[in-house]
């Protein structure tokens, strides 16, 4: 008999439900709109950071620059534009290389810009040093293949260069590789 009555108690024992208090609610509540609106914060600034690794790598951008009929064995200046886009901004920037063809033909161009302290370097423009560039800011003083040769630490940089239907298209600056 008395394992019925154990048996009868237990029967009318009310199942107790584990309960949310007042407490854990508004904790769950506030922690969650908290979140809701910090993702929504957080998200634009988080595209901002990614999208420019979302674009896709383009080989190289080339630009048309000159006939290869007009280059010859003395460097000469020539101005190109350059389409750039910063950010959302697109802006057009005009360039200038010094381009040349050496005694097999082969076909460079160098950067204008100095390697000592970035300002523009001229070809032949300095008379005690014919047949040089000349860096008119601080004397730096560069070969026609771009050596330094005095105050610059290192060579002029070179373009990447391709020839495609007689035209010079020009690409991105490299570090200078005809000078040891």
């Amino acid at each position: 008999m008395n394992n019925q009555n154990d048996h009868h108690e237990a029967a009318h024992k009310p199942i107790s439900r584990k309960e949310m208090s007042r407490r854990q609610f508004l904790t769950y509540t506030l922690g969650g709109a908290t979140a809701y609106m910090a993702a929504g914060a957080v998200l634009p600034m988080v595209r901002f950071a990614v999208d420019p690794i979302l674009h896709k790598k383009t080989e190289g951008n080339y630009v048309k620059v000159v006939e290869v009929a007009k280059i010859t064995d003395e460097p000469q200046e020539f101005s190109y534009e350059l389409k750039q886009q910063d950010g959302w901004y697109a802006d057009t920037a005009t360039m200038v290389a010094w381009i040349r063809k050496d005694e097999a033909g082969n076909i460079y161009a160098l950067s204008p810009i100095c390697k000592h302290l970035g300002c523009t370097v001229g070809w032949n423009n300095d008379k005690s040093h014919p047949d040089e560039y000349h860096c008119p800011c601080h004397g730096a003083r560069y070969t026609k293949v771009g050596k330094n040769l005095s105050v610059a630490p290192k060579p002029l940089d070179t373009y990447k260069i391709k020839i495609d239907k007689d035209w010079v298209y020009l690409g991105e600056v490299e570090p200078n590789t005809e000078v040891k």
